[in-house]
């Protein structure tokens, strides 16, 4: 499912064509880090940012990303403007909050955003939004502006592609083009565990619950 999401919301949103920039976020995680092998597979210039030198490591060096930022870094807005020198055309959206904050001003004219998750808001206890600047009101002046294209997807939407991604992934995987990795939790009881862990970015990884070993 991650990775169908990952293949859907590029191929019918983002789009990438060859020579262009795409930004994922969470990119160490079993969507943010498809979009990005895909991507390059389609001879786009990729730029993932994950959280902490150990996934953002495994971004650059294992994943093959073009550059890899921590956006735990105290100055991350500006080394995001630095790794994007003509733009970004595709930001596939996971996460929101402050990621979001430092794409939004970088995106090039007809950029197009796929939007899968808002990671960054998931765990809050109130409807209210976070602390920061209002977007609402530069918001749809900025998409009129620059003739951006923002979609909410569910994988599901695009099932009619699922035989196609099945065929291109599976040929992918077995020519060794795309890794992946998973981060086992055992134990039915320790699922509760997992997900807060995922929700605080403790993951490595599609996070699997591993009821057996056999």
């Amino acid at each position: 499912m991650p990775g169908f999401t990952a293949y859907a919301g590029l191929h019918e949103i983002g789009r990438p064509q060859a020579g262009e920039t795409l930004v994922v976020a969470a990119a160490s995680g079993p969507v943010g880090a498809t979009v990005g092998q895909i991507a390059r597979l389609r001879d786009a210039r990729v730029v993932g940012i994950a959280g902490g030198e150990r996934k953002r490591a495994y971004v650059r060096d294992e994943l093959g990303f073009d550059v890899a930022l921590d956006h735990r870094a105290t100055d991350f807005p500006e080394q995001l403007r630095a790794a994007v020198p003509d733009g970004i055309d595709v930001y596939f959206e996971n996460v929101g909050g402050a990621v979001f904050d430092a794409v939004l001003p970088l995106l090039n004219d007809f950029a197009r955003v796929p939007v899968c998750g808002t990671i960054a808001t998931y765990n809050r206890r109130d409807a209210q939004p976070p602390p920061g600047p209002d977007r609402v009101p530069a918001l749809p002046s900025l998409i009129l502006r620059k003739r951006l294209t923002f979609r909410g997807f569910i994988q599901r939407d695009f099932m009619a592609l699922f035989p196609q991604f099945l065929d291109e992934m599976g040929a992918w995987l077995k020519e060794g083009r795309i890794a992946y990795r998973e981060d086992f939790v055992d134990g039915l009881e320790n699922a509760p565990r997992a997900l807060i862990g995922l929700l605080r970015g403790e993951n490595f990884g599609k996070v699997v619950v591993r009821l057996a070993e056999e």
